[in-house]
């Protein structure tokens, strides 16, 4: 970048330093010098880019975007002119501008650090994680490379960038040998070990980082990931408040924020995060569609799809935007739509995980059109794409009911009988996804002595802590180490339950309902540590419940739901063990069987209620009529009276799941009952 001046150069010099040093101090006066300049010297390149940098420093967002633009224009290849281009549109939420911007900054000068920065934030603000990661690997590069120029931090964030972190762990590791305090290192061997999924580890790097280095703001905002991550959002706001507390405006903070705030019931709080933070950057798709998460939970449906819509008219191959709005349930697309997903599909550039959403997506398009080999076509190809994507082993969970019958015996049940936490405030509605769960969830917490919460992570943390294995290729303790814990370590195991899902309680209900449904797994757990929690097993007819869960795409948790014989076995295996705990703890589960309760509503309403010990309220049959908050893919459906219309909806599709039968074997014919184990 360069200027023609008739001004003595050395006075220009010393007055464009001068405003270059009231930057960082007072950037209104910078802008005056910098003014002042421009009188003398019309059109000088450095004051007029000093003048757009303190208008945005001032606030003045709009007249440093009117300053730097033809400034931009004319100087496309100079990395600072683009840079601040870059932060400017940014800071006025023009996202896709800002990430031009700061990649020509980086094409121009490849080792700036901070166009590499603003790249990362400005790509995160897109949904372009991928982008974001790589972005943020070569400004780790290039911050080691202007500091200590450590060859074995360099290789390991080289492998990082390159998509390669297992290299990274293992070049970090041997330098933690010989540096055990570096916390450059102990943040980039987080990063490595969270990409590889071990959330757990990459937490107590970066505790550890922060203890060494309390300001190193990187590893915080990786902290306060890894923690949303792992479910703990109330210790995820507490990191949060630090970095905000210097970057109050900080849009990937707030998003994280508003995230948090979802994940333990605060809606409103949430949901006004989004609403400012997507009026100063509305080009923000994945955004708009969290925020449309948000809205969903709380029953505004029309809002809900606006900013659905909002993310797919942004971002048309954000394959998630499309099937949150196929997961409405109760939207309906038209050919347009069809069309447009049709044509994201046949790129070859299109992701996996856009690709397998867009599929299901289109299955369920089809679906509502009646076109049930369409359907089923794009239905499998979504779930053989996510199932690809999974470690699932279906033998794991088959050697935990068999370990389970045996440990967990009558005997063990009758040694135990008064020991745990007394408090009767849980009821655990249990099952399989898609099963009806919802709808019981709902009637409950439509009586006046019942709050409703979510499908809440803390008896699987409970049981995978207790078993101590840091990931699914080492043993477990659990579940025989249940047999081992005295009177006073499963009163406090229920007792932690307890404290850990007390942020989840907005009100002053004597009881509140864990709508996890993967926690049949655990029964004997819940059953030993909490004797007088109510246990209600949610079972719909095995075809109508696995087939509606292959359909189903889940946010995370489900890695059974992907094969149709996966999830006959696992139904299977759920019956087998739920089963064994009516032989050996009888009467202590309440089996709701989701057909009985569309023939017969009031009927399975009062024996509900009667297991919980409660009184029958009209409300509970008008359960459809409360607008309380419902996180679950069905939040949409139990906001009308039951339909009888989902009951047999599978046979439509019975010519493709002759594999869902094999697998599900006996269970099929037997069902309601169960058949001998």
């Amino acid at each position: 970048m360069s200027t023609t001046t008739t001004e003595p150069a050395g006075t220009v010099a010393t007055a464009l330093a001068h405003a270059r040093r009231l930057l960082g101090v007072d950037p209104r006066l910078a802008a005056e010098q910098a003014g002042a300049i421009l009188e003398a010297v019309p059109r000088h390149a450095e004051a007029t880019l000093i003048l757009a940098t303190a208008l945005r420093l001032a606030g003045d967002l709009p007249q440093a975007l009117r300053t730097l633009d033809p400034l931009s224009r004319a100087f496309l290849q100079s990395p600072p002119v683009q840079l601040e281009h870059g932060w400017s549109l940014a800071a006025a939420g023009q996202t896709q501008g800002a990430v031009a911007a700061f990649r020509r900054a980086v094409a121009a000068e490849p080792d700036l650090a901070e166009a590499w920065r603003g790249l990362a934030e400005a790509l995160e603000l897109v949904g372009d994680e991928a982008g974001a990661q790589v972005a943020r690997a070569r400004q780790t590069v290039l911050q080691i490379k202007g500091g200590v120029r450590d060859p074995a931090l360099m290789a390991a964030a080289g492998a990082l960038v390159d998509g390669k972190p297992g290299e990274a762990e293992k070049a970090l590791r041997a330098l933690l040998d010989t540096r055990p305090d570096d916390p450059a290192a102990l943040r980039m061997l987080a990063e490595a070990v969270a990409r590889l999924g071990r959330q757990e580890e990459a937490e107590t790097l970066l505790v550890r980082c922060l203890e060494i280095a309390p300001g190193f703001t990187a590893a915080r905002q990786n902290l306060a990931t890894v923690l949303y991550r792992l479910g703990r959002s109330e210790d995820a706001l507490v990191q949060l408040e630090r970095l905000l507390a210097d970057e109050p405006r900080n849009p990937a903070h707030l998003n994280l924020k508003a995230a948090a705030l979802a994940r333990i019931g605060e809606y409103a709080q949430s949901i006004a995060i989004y609403e400012d933070v997507l009026a100063r950057h509305p080009q923000q798709p994945k955004g708009w569609m969290s925020y449309g998460h948000a809205l969903k939970t709380v029953g505004r449906a029309a809002d809900c799809a606006a900013a659905y819509r909002k993310a797919v008219d942004q971002a048309p191959s954000l394959g998630e935007a499309w099937w949150s709005l196929a997961n409405m349930k109760t939207w309906r697309f038209d050919e347009a739509d069809l069309a447009a997903m049709e044509a994201q599909l046949a790129r070859a550039d299109l992701s996996d995980d856009d690709r397998l959403h867009l599929d299901y997506a289109l299955g369920k398009a089809h679906e509502d059109a009646g076109r049930w080999a369409r359907s089923f076509e794009h239905y499998a190809r979504g779930a053989a794409l996510r199932r690809a994507q999974l470690a699932y082993d279906p033998e794991r969970n088959r050697r935990h009911v068999a370990r389970s019958k045996a440990v967990l015996t009558a005997d063990l049940f009758a040694e135990r009988a008064g020991q745990g936490c007394p408090a009767p405030d849980p009821i655990f509605v249990l099952g399989l996804p898609r099963s009806g769960s919802t709808l019981v969830e709902q009637i409950l917490a439509s009586h006046s002595a019942v709050e409703g919460t979510m499908e809440l992570p803390d008896i699987g943390a409970i049981a995978k802590r207790l078993g101590g294995a840091k990931s699914s290729r080492e043993p477990s303790a659990y579940p025989e180490i249940l047999a081992d814990l005295d009177p006073d370590q499963l009163a406090a195991l229920g007792q932690e339950f307890l404290d850990r899902t007390r942020v989840q309680r907005k009100t002053g209900r004597p009881l509140f309902i864990d709508k996890m449904p993967n926690n049949w797994a655990h029964v004997g757990l819940i059953a030993l540590t909490l004797p007088n929690a109510k246990i209600i097993d949610a079972r719909r007819h095995p075809m109508g419940c696995c087939f509606s869960g292959f359909k189903q795409h889940f946010a995370r948790g489900q890695a059974f739901s992907y094969g149709l014989d996966d999830i006959g076995r696992y139904y299977a295996d759920y019956v087998e063990l739920m089963a064994h705990f009516d032989a050996v703890l009888p009467g202590r589960a309440h089996r709701v069987i989701y057909e009985e309760m569309v023939v017969d509503p009031e009927a399975q309403i009062r024996a509900l209620l009667d297991y919980c010990g409660l009184p029958f309220e009209e409300s509970c049959l008008n359960f459809h009529e409360n607008d309380r908050a419902v996180r679950t893919a069905s939040s949409e459906q139990v906001r009308r009276p039951i339909f009888k219309d989902a009951v047999e909806h599978w046979q439509n599709y019975e010519s493709w799941l002759d594999p869902l039968k094999s697998a599900l074997g006996p269970v099929l014919t037997c069902y309601p009952a169960a058949p001998e184990f």
